[in-house]
């Protein structure tokens, strides 16, 4: 049996180990391929990270994952999950490794986990745990003994829980070779060979070049420290032009076509291709169009790259307070082929499955030589690659605003803007990346009306804050230095004494007052109570507050509750920048004129009242008297509590919370914080968006004048069948009545396909040397549950437009939509044929027709 191994596997870090069960695999490599047993692979990878999801989505998630193709799973490993405090471990629930690594082993595929340490991944502190910044004398990433020896412990640590789950070969498991710290890559495939690969540091390359001579040794270190384990196996380093031997560079990107290996003997490697975008609160929904992925993937394979990680392939969700940023949204759906929920995005997914497959078709061409390429026009060429297997090519148009016609072994091929079509027998197209034939799914958000809801609230006390403070002092004090990052919230606390005979007492101009903040969010109380409020970006942390300031005569009490919206993850010595209220703050109008508040004493009080009381809990929600029914109606308090209870909706459908009644806060289900929610507007650029042309992150938005984000993911498993325990804390107002527990899933799936669509299912690899020609089909396919209820729209001949908005063209048949009703009416999934002869005849001969249909997906009953 054919055994393969993701030698590259490292999402970007050192890498690699390997293991074998009961049979010793060999792995090496060449400049053009991982030889795994002296046979070269091209591996296609995904990243599933496993904190993101839930244990009983794991399964699905990667059986759908194989079902599009891929041959690994890679996830990092998630220090601040595992190691919440010094020496004390965590590897329950969602993070689970073991348990990840064993489904995923289940279903016959490799395993690449990134230990890191750091992992960027828009994830709260970039993955270290924060009490890491206040280890004595500590500096991150660079040539520093104390961040050196902690890192070096927690690789270790989870070496060593691997052994001690038997994986290792000495303990009868499936690891031939023990691997150091930093990444492990554990890989299975079918029963016969597993692999574990280690990564160490993570997109280091910009971040070393700001750390000069310091930087340069620490990465030596890292890579001697990895090698030096006599794995036996390749390292990798991604985004680190200087890696040194033997360890192989890989590239991060939207493109990598134009990355070269630091050495002529090392193989090209990918460790991150985007699949999207993250989104943060205030921006907008970046998308990046499958037919762009598709050829970015096919420009890197056939420039010979052969190892493509997609980051992500399932982006899930950032529960509880783990999205980084900051102001990184709950959602990490990062437009990937299996969507946040669960689901299958579509065209995504399958048309990156039809690539996977069009190129497995080529790969013992790919991977014995080099490609001889030929000039086809002047923006067009083929990659031919001739070994004794046979003969394969891809051929390439770069010209991103027309098609194309070809002449390649003599034959005509026509060629679509910023298109690479794949022929594995150097004559018979397979795949064409920007020709996309498989369905597009329209998704819903839809509520069953049984989930209705009948609230509570408790108001959060501000009056009588700091009654009993955490600790006063002179002066402001960092965030993060008092919190340790144990809530998002801390509140700042001062008393300022205003004389009777103030001018602004009199009629006269009102105070104002100013706070600088350093982020993330900053609301300001006078007196119990709200003033104003303030944001501030990803982009720039800071906040300049300025609003009206209502005093009165006596003592006035100031309450600054300063709000983090996610711990930095990237940046040179980002455990060095600042958090919370850093002053000045200054009263102005007063008749002195303005009086500086900074250097006043400043009582501090650690999260919320109702954090200290564990309202989002079954037993502290308990403990406190809701007001309901008219009380609850009066008004939409900043600072309040809501409770509700629900039973859990019937079916399987992922759900969701619909909060775009609310303003900001934070969501738990019985006990577990589904994460912070912020309805947020979007602020972009959402005109029509090409395929073509280079993709950079903000070329195709969606969302413009929407909340970021909506809908909050609640796991099925969180749920029990009857009094579900809902909480919510918002910050500024909203309207609870309206939050709605809603299911997601299709609603329509459309299809769009021409007569002469490349049809790799019907192409056999036999017919070398023969141009073969099959009927194309459209296959339409609703969800598990689901059956297709209504044809909206269905033509044979010269459709116009795209899902959602097709029109009938110049040439139209008559029998489009009765033909398509007959052989899908009441399926879940369907298959028609594109010829004249299923629709009773040729609309308008010697034209290339198509057919496109929108169809309807409803519960089936």
């Amino acid at each position: 049996m054919a055994r393969w191994w993701p030698a590259a596997l490292l999402g970007c870090a050192v890498a690699v180990a390997v293991l074998a069960a009961a049979v010793e695999c060999a792995v090496t490599y060449d400049k053009k391929a991982v030889l795994i047993d002296g046979q070269r692979r091209i591996l296609f990878s995904g990243s599933i990270h496993y904190p993101r999801s839930t244990p009983d989505m794991w399964e699905g998630l990667i059986q759908k994952a194989k079902d599009g193709g891929l041959d690994v799973i890679q996830t990092y490993v998630f220090w601040n999950g595992h190691e919440p405090t010094p020496g004390n471990y965590y590897f329950e629930e969602r993070y689970d490794l073991v348990r990840f690594v064993k489904t995923v082993q289940k279903a016959g595929l490799f395993v690449h986990l990134r230990i890191g340490p750091y992992i960027c991944g828009e994830w709260n502190f970039g993955g270290f745990p924060v009490w890491l910044k206040y280890v004595p004398g500590i500096s991150f990433r660079t040539d520093n003994e104390p961040f050196k020896t902690a890192m070096q412990g927690f690789t270790e640590k989870i070496v060593g829980m691997m052994k001690s789950e038997k994986l290792f070969a000495s303990q009868g498991g499936p690891i031939i070779l023990s691997q150091a710290s930093i990444t492990i890559f554990l890989v299975v495939h079918a029963i016969d060979c597993y692999y574990l690969v280690a990564q160490i540091e993570n997109e280091y390359g910009p971040e070393g070049k700001e750390f000069g001579a310091a930087g340069q040794s620490y990465i030596n270190w890292a890579a001697k420290m990895a090698v030096g384990l006599g794995t036996g196996v390749p390292w990798v380093m991604c985004k680190e032009e200087d890696a040194p031997d033997p360890v192989i560079n890989a590239c991060n990107g939207f493109y990598c076509d134009a990355f070269s290996p630091n050495k002529p003997y090392k193989p090209m490697m990918w460790t991150e291709a985007w699949s999207g975008w993250f989104t943060e609160f205030g921006g907008t929904i970046r998308q990046r169009p499958v037919e762009d992925l598709a050829f970015a993937v096919a420009r890197f394979v056939q420039k010979g790259g052969s190892f493509i990680n997609y980051y992500m392939y399932h982006g899930g969700t950032n529960f509880g307070r783990t999205a980084g940023g900051p102001f990184i949204t709950t959602s990490y759906d990062y437009d990937a082929p299996i969507d946040e929920y669960g689901l299958v995005r579509e065209p995504k997914h399958s048309h990156l499955k039809e690539l996977h497959r069009a190129v497995k078709l080529c790969e013992q061409a790919l991977v014995s030589v080099d490609p001889a390429i030929t000039t086809l026009g002047t923006m067009q060429e083929a990659h031919v690659f001739r070994s004794p297997s046979g003969c394969s090519a891809f051929l390439a148009n770069y010209n991103s605003n027309s098609y194309a016609n070809v002449v390649f072994n003599n034959e005509h091929y026509n060629l679509p803007p910023w298109s690479i079509s794949i022929l594995p027998d150097c004559k018979n197209v397979v795949f064409n990346s920007a020709t996309v034939g498989v369905q597009t799914s329209q998704m819903q958000m839809w509520g069953d009306g049984a989930s209705s809801m009948m609230w509570e609230r408790y108001d959060e006390e501000v009056d009588s804050l700091a009654a009993a403070p955490l600790l006063s002092t002179t002066g402001l004090l960092e965030q993060l230095n008092v919190t340790r990052d144990s809530s998002d919230y801390l509140w700042y606390i001062t008393s300022v004494e205003i004389s009777p005979s103030e001018n602004f007492l009199q009629g006269g101009k009102p105070l104002s007052l100013s706070v600088q903040s350093a982020g993330h969010t900053l609301h300001v109380f006078i007196n119990g109570q709200l003033q104003g409020s303030a944001y501030g970006t990803r982009e720039d942390r800071r906040i300049k507050y300025n609003g009206n300031a209502n005093l009165r005569a006596g003592t006035n009490k100031i309450a600054l509750l300063s709000v983090a919206c996610g711990l930095p993850n990237v940046g040179v010595h980002y455990e060095t920048w600042n958090t919370g209220v850093v002053g000045p703050v200054v009263l102005h109008g007063l008749d002195e004129g303005s009086r500086d508040l900074t250097w006043q004493t400043w009582s501090y009080q650690v999260g919320l009242k109702g954090e200290q009381m564990n309202l989002n809990s079954l037993e502290g929600s308990s403990s406190v008297e809701w007001m309901q029914g008219s009380l609850l109606a009066q008004n939409q308090q900043p600072l309040a509590w809501y409770r509700a209870y629900f039973e859990t909706p019937s079916g399987d459908e992922p759900l969701a919370l619909d909060m775009g009644s609310m303003g900001k806060g934070q969501i738990w289900i019985n006990g577990q914080s589904i994460g912070r929610y912020w309805t947020a507007y979007a602020d972009g650029d959402c005109k029509a968006c090409s395929y073509t042309g280079t993709f950079r992150a903000p070329k195709c938005q969606a969302g413009c004048g929407q909340p970021t984000q909506r809908w909050y993911h609640v796991p099925r498993s969180w749920l029990q069948p009857t009094r579900n325990l809902l909480v919510v804390f918002e910050e500024l107002g909203g309207d609870s009545s309206k939050i709605a527990l809603v299911k997601r899933s299709v609603s329509s799936v459309c299809a769009d396909v021409s007569e002469d669509h490349p049809n790799i299912k019907k192409w056999q690899i036999e017919s070398y040397g023969e141009r073969e020609y099959h009927r194309a089909k459209v296959h339409l396919r609703c969800a598990p549950g689901q059956s297709i209820s209504a044809i909206k729209f269905a033509s044979f001949g010269t459709p116009m437009g795209t899902c959602g908005s097709f029109q009938q063209g110049d040439c139209h048949s008559a029998n489009s939509h009765s033909v398509v009703e007959k052989k899908c009416i009441g399926l879940q999934r369907c298959v028609v044929a594109i010829s004249p002869e299923n629709f009773g005849g040729d609309p308008c001969p010697n034209v290339t027709k198509r057919v496109a249909v929108e169809a309807v997906c409803s519960p089936t009953a």
